[in-house]
């Protein structure tokens, strides 16, 4: 078990957001297809309905995040449409992944569901980094230092006490298998919370 915070803080009071004509780019897993995330989600957020200071990941926009890539001004679009080559051939090779969502981990700034077991989707993490890479000689293994595959039910907006947060949603909700087989590439637009996010690529597990 992770250790637990003694109290949340608010994400976006100092965060770096998005510019005008910018956006961030990420891989991620969409649980928009999965009603049982949908469904253990709702779980979540009905238990945690009487806290002020929460911030609710919409229900269309669920997701596992595997993989930072910058901003959209960082790259020319035939350098995003050759990211996405590399990353085609290099997630075919990798069939659909399964694993178990249910365990509560909270983070002074969130609270998400931890996906077990830890190592299940390693392989997609690894394959987008390395699409993601600019040179061959770029390690695509240190691009992330650690890496915790989860999915974000809900974002504190403010400095307050983590302990009533955690007496009342808990360290376990009931077990939710999932199958995913396929990774978008997604263009988030403006402040995170805006949920202004834009699918630039989907990519399918498997042959």
């Amino acid at each position: 078990m992770s250790p637990l915070p003694a109290r949340m803080a608010d994400r976006w009071q100092a965060r770096a957001e998005p510019g005008p004509g910018q956006a961030q780019l990420y891989w991620h897993v969409l649980m928009r297809d999965q009603p049982q995330v949908r469904a253990l989600a709702a779980v979540a957020r009905g238990r945690l309905s009487g806290f002020s200071g929460l911030h609710f990941t919409p229900e269309q926009w669920l997701h596992l995040s595997v993989h930072r890539v910058g901003l959209t001004t960082d790259f020319s679009p035939g350098e995003i449409e050759a990211m996405v080559g590399r990353a085609r051939p290099l997630l075919q090779r990798i069939p659909p992944v399964t694993f178990t969502l249910g365990q509560v981990l909270y983070h002074p700034e969130a609270i998400t569901l931890g996906a077990r077991p830890g190592d299940a989707l390693d392989a997609v993490a690894l394959a987008v980094r390395q699409a993601a890479a600019r040179t061959p000689d770029q390690s695509a293994d240190d691009t992330t230092p650690l890496w915790i595959p989860h999915v974000t039910v809900a974002y504190s907006t403010e400095d307050q006490p983590a302990d009533p947060i955690i007496a009342a949603l808990g360290r376990e909700l009931p077990e939710c298998p999932v199958m995913i087989d396929a990774i978008h590439l997604v263009a988030q637009h403006g402040p995170e919370r805006a949920w202004n996010w834009q699918s630039l690529a989907r990519i399918a597990l498997g042959p």
